[in-house]
């Protein structure tokens, strides 16, 4: 029987904080900056769904808990690096100071770090004595999306907008930044499991619409939000000549916009459960994403937040 979500986020939230072993004598700030990215470990949803698709698609316990925490990693170090002075000198980031403004820069690059390389080795866990093509398929999968032709071309991408936007637009660019971190958890375990073309072919549709929504949602929060009410840094993108959906078509068109692929990535997932109704969990995500668009329409004017909501409905 699955764990009940908040028994399962609390597991997770627990082999996130305790994944890394450090050395006894590791240099301070080192060790600080890694102990205060650990101590905040976010919504945990990547993880979540890292350790659902794993356990759907018959990966034992061990492996799941492996690439959960490893998605995790992955996601906060990019979020580390993020927020640097030289990306989007951020000053706080899940509620608190960003971990350059605690303990520098330098141990805020070498914590990312950490944090990567212990993903990269968690993913080799999870994977070994699997056969050796399912092996040689997904570590393939992880480079493509983390390296040049991913998440790492979206990045800077995202540093360059204001020269390329003529270019690229926020989406475009969003499939690189924001797909592959939602690509990976949802992807990943289905390709070290074997599972068929097909439904690798279902799923990753699936993650691009996921990836898009969740940057527009991002985008609209940005816009809309004042100082660190969400969390983190807001208002960064204007500033900074970034891509940003609401900047590029308005609010109206945004909330539209976002309504309408988070509609498509519910409609993918109905089709695929039909199919395979082990994926049933796949479907509350609908639920995260319109609850959090609704609760960025509260921050919008109410004709504004009509013509959003007349998007949800239909």
């Amino acid at each position: 029987m699955p764990l009940p979500e908040s028994s399962l986020r609390h597991e997770l939230e627990q082999a996130y904080a305790s994944g890394m072993a450090l050395p006894e004598h590791l240099e301070p700030h080192l060790a600080s900056a890694i102990h205060a990215t650990l101590a905040r470990p976010g919504s945990m949803v990547r993880a979540m769904l890292a350790w659902q698709m794993a356990r759907a698609t018959g990966l034992d316990g061990q492996r799941g808990r492996q690439l959960a925490i490893a998605m995790e990693y992955f996601h906060t170090a990019a979020l580390v690096f993020d927020d640097l002075p030289a990306m989007d000198d951020a000053t706080s980031r899940r509620g608190a100071p960003c971990v350059h403004q605690r303990f520098g820069e330098g141990a805020a690059m070498l914590a990312a770090l950490a944090l990567i390389n212990r993903a990269y080795g968690m993913i080799w866990s999870a994977a070994a004595g699997l056969p050796l093509e399912q092996q040689q398929a997904g570590l393939r999968y992880v480079e493509q999306h983390l390296g040049v032709g991913g998440l790492l071309q979206g990045q800077s991408l995202d540093l360059h907008y204001a020269q390329a936007r003529s270019v690229h637009s926020p989406q475009s660019i969003a499939v690189g930044k924001t797909v592959s971190l939602i690509r990976l958890p949802l992807v990943l375990p289905a390709i070290l499991a074997g599972s068929a073309t097909r439904l690798i072919e279902r799923l990753e549709r699936i993650a691009v619409l996921w990836g898009l929504a969740y940057q527009s949602l991002d985008d609209l929060k940005d816009v809309l939000h004042t100082g660190d009410a969400c969390g983190k840094t807001a208002r960064r993108d204007a500033l900074l000549e970034r891509p940003n959906l609401a900047l590029d078509c308005g609010l109206d068109a945004a909330c539209m916009k976002t309504a309408r692929l988070i509609r498509l990535a519910a409609g993918a997932v109905r089709r695929l459960v039909a199919v395979h109704p082990e994926y049933a969990f796949l479907a509350s995500m609908r639920l995260q994403m319109d609850a959090e668009l609704n609760r960025l329409l509260a921050l919008h004017p109410p004709h504004r937040a009509r013509l959003a909501a007349l998007a949800l409905a239909s």
